[in-house]
């Protein structure tokens, strides 16, 4: 049951992922938030997944797009009163 939850949750985190790109790829100006938020939730989730079926490499990865998405957020903060 553990491993079906584990892959359940990376399922839905390569969903959000996706839908993070698509949703950036579609948009003249997408909302920073939406963006890097699903696409950490997509990490983490992944992560979780990567947990119960450890692959380092992968894991590495989302570790580095965890990074990456927490910064787009703390610059989408930075940033949230100066769009013109």
């Amino acid at each position: 049951m553990i491993e079906t939850g584990a892959n359940v949750a990376g399922f839905i985190g390569m969903a959000c992922i996706i839908f993070a790109y698509g949703y950036q790829t579609r948009q003249d100006a997408p909302n920073p938030f939406v963006q890097h938020g699903v696409n950490l939730a997509g990490a983490l989730l992944l992560t979780l997944s990567l947990l119960v079926n450890m692959n380092p490499a992968s894991f590495v990865l989302e570790f580095f797009w965890s990074a990456i998405a927490i910064w787009g957020l703390a610059k989408a903060y930075r940033n949230r009163g100066s769009a013109a």
